[in-house]
């Protein structure tokens, strides 16, 4: 998974046909819980591009996305939010899968 490096790249990369960005920070153990199954995730949509954002690397643009539970996921394409999977809860491969496949096409 890209690691964002900066907003105007969050900008870009929200324009591809399918971006997933997923909120997460170094200290949340339910992120950690979730890292093992990211490549399985990834493989199970090779036609998304994945986005790690540290929270605290990027506070503001989660004040602007409305992101204030983590881990949580936003979904773009051609620069429009098509999808969010947004909670302060851990979240199950199976939950997360179910939200990328649920997302309109």
């Amino acid at each position: 998974m890209k690691n964002l490096q900066s907003t105007e790249e969050f900008q870009e990369l929200a324009k591809k046909p399918a971006a997933i960005f997923m909120f997460t920070a170094g200290w949340c153990p339910d992120c950690r819980v979730i890292d093992p199954i990211l490549p399985d995730i990834e493989k199970a949509f090779p036609d998304h591009t994945f986005v790690s954002v540290d929270r605290d690397q990027f506070i503001d643009l989660c004040i602007e996305q409305d992101v204030y539970g983590i881990p949580s996921f936003l979904a773009y394409s051609n620069g429009q939010e098509t999808g969010r999977f947004v909670s302060k809860d851990r979240k199950t491969q199976a939950e997360i899968e179910g939200f990328i496949s649920n997302l309109p096409k």
